[in-house]
């Protein structure tokens, strides 16, 4: 038996079940902040980072989504069950990591876009360098992140609403008016966000339905 299909040890935290990505996308990107994503390589080498910063894509509408091309092409499995990895690339060079989110048939998903170092891993301040941190490409893509060995996302306390700040999402000014919604998250006093400098707005609860 490989290191990555060795069951986790009893040290580790849990992981996120089914339950906790099958919620509204926003929900989702607000508590995945503090949580722990996991990446076991080809060698088997755990590598770790806690969650500092996410951007939520919500439904078909979202004209910053890539479900807005319907269900075809890369996107095909963000119309699919949540709680199943979503990993592309952009400029043909940069991977980017996803957990979809919501229900069957209603694409959602929430982009990983910055981590905290914990384990084996570098400095992930923007979404490219978290799956360079991770070592996670595009062969993750369809991991279920509730069962697979390789790939999952732990628990971790919840982060207050007073120490989360969110904004409008970054590069999606093609997308117009939907460019505009606050659907950014992130930790407000943590060094490893991608835009420090950028204030935001303290998380109002109700904005998550």
């Amino acid at each position: 038996m490989s290191p990555a299909d060795q069951p986790l040890a009893e040290t580790h935290a849990e992981r996120l079940s089914r339950a906790f990505y099958r919620r509204p996308t926003l929900v989702v990107a607000r508590e995945l902040l503090g949580k722990s994503l996991v990446h076991l390589d080809a060698e088997g080498t755990r590598r770790a980072g806690r969650i500092v910063e996410t951007e939520a894509y919500v439904g078909p509408h979202d004209a910053a989504s890539h479900a807005r091309i319907g269900q075809k092409g890369r996107a095909a499995v963000m119309y699919g069950p949540a709680g199943i990895a979503y990993v592309y690339l952009v400029y043909g060079l940069h991977h980017c990591f996803n957990a979809v989110t919501d229900v069957d048939g209603y694409p959602g998903a929430v982009l990983v876009r910055a981590v905290e170092p914990l384990e084996n891993a570098e400095r992930g301040n923007g979404p490219a360098l978290v799956c360079r941190a991770l070592g996670i490409d595009r062969s993750c893509t369809g991991l279920d992140l509730t069962a697979s060995a390789t790939l999952f996302l732990e628990d971790a306390s919840e982060i207050p609403d007073g120490e989360i700040r969110t904004g409008p999402r970054i590069g999606v000014d093609y997308a117009g008016e939907w460019a505009a919604h606050p659907w950014r998250f992130w930790v407000v006093d943590s060094p490893h966000v991608s835009r420090p400098r950028i204030t935001g707005t303290t998380l109002d609860p109700t904005m998550l339905g």
